[in-house]
């Protein structure tokens, strides 16, 4: 990786004499001659060291110092000076630089020796950083339970997104299938975990009242704009903001969105001055975009630039190997919730969740758990412990046509087509089956070669 080390320095023989030594070792060396093109230079371009002289013209290097570590803390400064006495450097060091150099230099080996502790210092900070990220992307991505294939390749793809922080990304989902859980996990994996995520439902908010929360207002903007008020997205500044049901932004909103995205700076309501952010936009739809961008009510340009990553979450109908897992994650959460001891589900039980269609998803379950184990007293929750609308709606599972039992069917042939069947459904699963038919794997083994059906292992 290339280390990027800025000289600020008004004495131009100096700074390009580090400037040629110090780029003879490998490193990429940049050197500006005032603080105020320090700054701006270090908010445009990612910087790992910067050698900083104390007497500059306009800001001295003491106010540079402490503007550096606003734009970022993590950039380690070196400072320079002539002084012949400690007290500038000793200032220097509260204000949060890493070391200093005494001018003149006597040779560049010095310059080297603490150039080099510094970068190592460096180092060392960001692969602990790394280790602490990964452990807590780790322990998030766990909270989204489940084993299932399909639920894998989501938590997959989380952990690939939470690693390009300044990528804006799109997820998609019905209600209740954890849009807003997954986006946690977007934004505390990453590298903006230590700043804030800030959270908004576009679709709670009137659309009147949406543009000053997002962008804020400038003071006398209109009638009830008694004092200047900051939008969300500076309050997000250096972290994420999370835009839930975006399909209802309105059309008039969505330019001004599309303007973050690409320069990261917005006006507030009434403003005349451009304000510049640093913001990951983590943006969340139940609507097909594209569905919406056809109906025009969304813009295409503002479509195309949200969906750069998108990652879709699965119906919890698609997911049948998580059903029995997350409802016995609730049933242990309930348990603690309600000082309860329930140990699990019933057979019956088990397959009226498995055959239920899930139109709430997780939410939907989670809730349905809930009431289970406050109904229930015994130590396994049955179907009498479930919605009555549960237990009928999972009678009415669809029978997929050529699986229909006729009245000429022999008791056997009926046996062998529905288990054709929930072997089919569940995607020649075994264990699966099995629970579903309420038999043991080693009895459905039995039936596979007593009716000649193909036994391969799942």
């Amino acid at each position: 990786m290339e280390i990027n080390i800025l000289i600020v320095d008004d004495e131009e023989d100096i700074g390009f004499a580090l400037q040629h030594g110090l780029s003879k070792d490998g490193y990429h060396v940049t050197t500006i001659l005032s603080g105020e093109e320090g700054v701006e230079y270090i908010k445009n371009n990612l910087i790992d060291l910067v050698l900083l002289d104390i007497r500059l013209p306009e800001k001295d290097g003491f106010q540079v110092l402490q503007e550096i570590k606003e734009i970022d803390p993590d950039i380690l400064v070196v400072m320079m000076t002539a002084f012949p006495n400690i007290e500038p450097a000793i200032r220097a060091m509260k204000l949060g630089a890493y070391d200093y150099l005494t001018k003149p230099f006597q040779n560049l080996s010095e310059v080297r020796l603490i150039v080099n502790k510094a970068l190592e210092t460096q180092r060392l900070r960001r692969e602990v950083i790394r280790f602490k990220r990964q452990l807590s992307l780790e322990n998030i991505v766990s909270e989204i339970f489940g084993n299932s294939k399909k639920i894998v390749k989501t938590k997959e793809m989380i952990r690939i997104v939470s690693g390009v922080p300044r990528t804006s990304v799109l997820i998609q989902g019905e209600s209740g299938t954890g849009k807003e859980l997954v986006a946690n996990a977007v934004h505390y994996g990453s590298k903006r975990a230590q700043n804030p995520l800030v959270k908004i439902n576009c679709s709670a908010i009137p659309d009147n009242l949406l543009e000053s929360e997002l962008f804020g207002h400038e003071r006398g903007a209109f009638t009830d704009a008694k004092i200047m008020k900051k939008g969300l997205f500076e309050l997000a500044h250096t972290g994420s903001i999370f835009l839930d049901e975006i399909s209802s932004l309105k059309l008039s909103l969505q330019p001004k969105l599309l303007r973050v995205l690409e320069t990261q700076s917005f006006r507030r309501i009434g403003g005349i001055n451009d304000i510049n952010v640093d913001v990951r936009i983590i943006a969340a739809t139940n609507q097909n975009l594209e569905n919406c961008v056809k109906d025009g009510t969304f813009r295409t340009d503002l479509f195309y630039r949200l969906k750069v990553m998108v990652i879709n979450l699965p119906l919890l109908r698609e997911r049948d190997d998580d059903i029995i897992l997350l409802a016995k994650m609730f049933i242990d959460q309930n348990n603690r919730e309600f000082n309860k001891d329930i140990w699990g589900l019933t057979e019956e039980a088990e397959r009226t969740l498995l055959h239920y269609p899930w139109p709430g998803n997780v939410r939907e379950l989670k809730n349905v758990i809930e009431r289970a184990v406050i109904l229930c007293n015994e130590e396994l929750i049955d179907v009498d412990h479930l919605p009555r609308e549960l237990y009928l709606a999972s009678r009415k599972a669809p029978v997929k046509i050529g699986q229909q039992l006729t009245s000429d069917m022999s008791l056997s042939d009926m046996e062998k087509r529905h288990i054709l069947f929930v072997l089919e459904a569940h995607e020649n699963n075994k264990s699966q089956t099995a629970r579903v038919l309420g038999i043991s794997r080693s009895t459905l083994r039995e039936k596979l070669r007593q009716y000649g059906i193909d036994d391969e292992t799942d």
